[in-house]
């Protein structure tokens, strides 16, 4: 029996070894959550068995949980890099129509002039009045479905002959806005933001991506700034919240539990050799 409790603990370090190698991996990947395994013993008993005379039987795997804070804010200059301080996910859409929700704020403009992150997906937008910036429909109990793609036109009202655009700029409560050459200010969209009920639910998609699931429950969206949802803040990305040196640290407690385990089977197994070996 001891050598399969041992074995479970080998199992055990391997899974707390790979969570913590690949959060050293992603220590540059913007907006990278790291997570963290989380263990439980094993204990099983007979109904009639007296318990305060049974060992354990093992350690097995409850969790590798992802931890949803902050990550440091860094600075680009680039007006659609965008990093949200405090709660929320951006709501993106790819190409197939599989809407996910991310904290990586690295936009660009593809060859459509559509608004999109580093996987291609289209950022999502409130529809707005383009001459005021407010809203043109209500937010409560707004889904998915409800929102539109980013799109950024080079010339005024995209016509051909219109006044070339200037820049664009994103307010801290996600309203894009484009200056064009004669002056004109013309709002474009603001930008969705999404919550949920239990973040740690979230599927992980790779790339800084997560889609709802029923642990986590449906997308509570809304705007930046606001109740739930942090700010957004242009011209910066949020990092990875990996802390280099509390990695090493756990590197190493997972690395001495490893040994630890294999001496355990070492020493089992010397017994059973001294014991198979009685009678010779």
């Amino acid at each position: 029996m001891s050598f399969y409790i041992s074995l479970s603990g080998l199992k055990a370090a391997q899974i707390d070894l790979a969570t913590t190698s690949n959060n050293v991996a992603n220590v540059s990947s913007t907006a990278f959550k790291k997570s963290k395994a989380q263990f439980g013993d094993i204990f099983a008993a007979a109904p009639m068995q007296t318990t305060n005379q049974v060992a354990g039987q093992g350690v097995r795997v409850q969790d590798v949980a992802q931890q949803f804070t902050q990550g440091t804010i860094e600075g680009t200059d680039k007006t659609l890099d965008l990093a949200i301080t405090g709660e929320g996910f951006f709501t993106v859409k790819g190409e197939d129509g599989t809407v996910s929700y991310t904290r990586n704020g690295a936009f660009s403009v593809n060859e459509d002039r559509f608004a999109v992150d580093t996987t291609g997906s289209r950022i999502q937008v409130f529809a707005v009045d383009p001459q005021t910036g407010n809203r043109t429909g209500a937010t409560a109990n707004a889904t998915p479905a409800d929102l539109s793609d980013l799109q950024i036109p080079t010339t005024l009202n995209g016509d051909a002959n219109g006044a070339q655009l200037n820049s664009v700029g994103v307010s801290k409560e996600g309203l894009v806005s484009a200056v064009y050459a004669d002056g004109t200010t013309v709002y474009l969209g603001q930008v969705a933001m999404a919550s949920f009920n239990s973040q740690e639910g979230l599927r992980q998609e790779g790339d800084a991506h997560w889609t709802s699931t029923v642990a986590s429950g449906q997308p509570t969206l809304g705007t930046a700034n606001q109740g739930l949802f942090g700010a957004v803040n242009s011209g910066f990305l949020e990092r990875s919240n990996v802390d280099i040196t509390d990695e090493l640290v756990n590197l190493i407690a997972a690395q001495r539990n490893f040994q630890a385990n294999s001496k355990a089977i070492e020493a089992a197994n010397t017994l059973t050799t001294t014991i198979v070996n009685l009678r010779t």
